[in-house]
């Protein structure tokens, strides 16, 4: 079973693997990182996702060293249009910005293509139609085989499209962040676009995995989300512990249901969660082919009505740089 992504058939669950660098608290030592990525390839992943601004260019470089030499074996995507500048995270959709920051990344990744490079972030000071189309001519040059677009509305995406096809929308989606169901889920599929959700398992906290945020570390992005902030934390606890409860009368994982609701939605819905754990590798590969009952996923949209979910997604300042629909 396969889903279409670009020009390509892939797994129907991918690795997101910005974790390996950064953002989540300290990342693993760099012989562990690179025994996860190989890990990946044998466990029957093939399709990776990176970016310009993960670890500042050093996600790349990981990714070309630990599996450059088994590039035939999968599918590479990466980003472009935010990285760092002087220690500061920047977003700069300007052509010549894009077209720089292609050939640093085929230099660190050691390849001479990628298979999908997304426009990481939409710079509203640069119309969408001059960024997608310096992509555009990346693909025309051979060094992109398909292009995306990241965290971007569906009349964007419109825009986008009627100047080069848009393979894929990547854009966060979990039962606790359902903003793509306001537009981009609908016009992905209309469109023939992939939509490639990242943080499929809720930034882990639908995994299980955190049962306070006194107990992430410092750096952690998530201390400065709103949803990890202890009031609105130990309102979400209450969801989880009957999401854990529906996950365990299916005998599933709650990784599993997650994954699975997500697989639901739609054919052209290829989630890629990341992990630093080989443990948690392995089991998302794992995730039952078998669909979810319609009851199922119509029980789990009740539960995770996006009216219940306490806090947004992002803090204000980071939600205004993002051009996505809201609730």
């Amino acid at each position: 079973m396969t889903r279409q992504l670009g020009c390509s058939r892939v797994a129907p669950i991918g690795l997101g693997c910005m974790s390996l660098s950064h953002a989540y608290g300290s990342p693993p030592p760099r012989a562990a990182a690179i025994r996860l990525l190989n890990q990946a390839l044998d466990l029957g992943y093939d399709h990776f996702d990176t970016a310009t601004l993960y670890g500042d260019g050093q996600n790349e470089t990981l990714i070309g060293e630990a599996i450059g030499h088994r590039r035939d074996a999968f599918f590479l995507a990466s980003k472009c249009g935010m990285g760092m500048v002087d220690g500061k995270r920047v977003i700069d959709g300007r052509p010549a910005t894009l077209r720089a920051q292609i050939d640093a990344s085929l230099k660190r990744l050691g390849t001479d293509r990628i298979d999908l490079y997304y426009l990481h972030r939409w710079d509203r000071s640069v119309p969408i139609e001059d960024s997608v189309g310096a992509l555009g001519e990346m693909v025309r040059a051979g060094k992109v085989l398909a292009i995306g677009l990241s965290e971007v509305s569906a009349p964007t995406l419109r825009r986008a499209h009627a100047v080069h096809p848009i393979a894929a929308v990547q854009s966060e989606y979990s039962l606790w962040s359902r903003n793509a169901e306001l537009g981009i889920l609908d016009t992905t599929r209309e469109l023939g676009t992939a939509l490639v959700a990242f943080s499929p398992v809720a930034r882990g906290f639908l995994a299980g995995g955190i049962d306070s945020p006194d107990t992430l570390e410092p750096g952690d992005i998530r201390r400065a989300m709103p949803r990890f902030e202890a009031g609105n934390f130990a309102r979400n606890l209450n969801l989880l512990s009957k999401f854990r409860a529906i996950a365990a009368g299916l005998d599933r994982t709650p990784a599993h249901l997650c994954l699975g609701w997500l697989l639901a939605r739609g054919e052209h819905v290829l989630p890629i969660p990341g992990t630093t754990s080989p443990a948690h590798l392995a089991e998302n590969a794992a995730t039952p082919p078998s669909p979810l009952a319609a009851e199922v996923v119509a029980e789990l949209d009740r539960l995770f009505d996006p009216a219940a979910i306490a806090g947004p997604r992002y803090p204000a300042a980071t939600q205004a740089e993002i051009d996505t629909e809201q609730f």
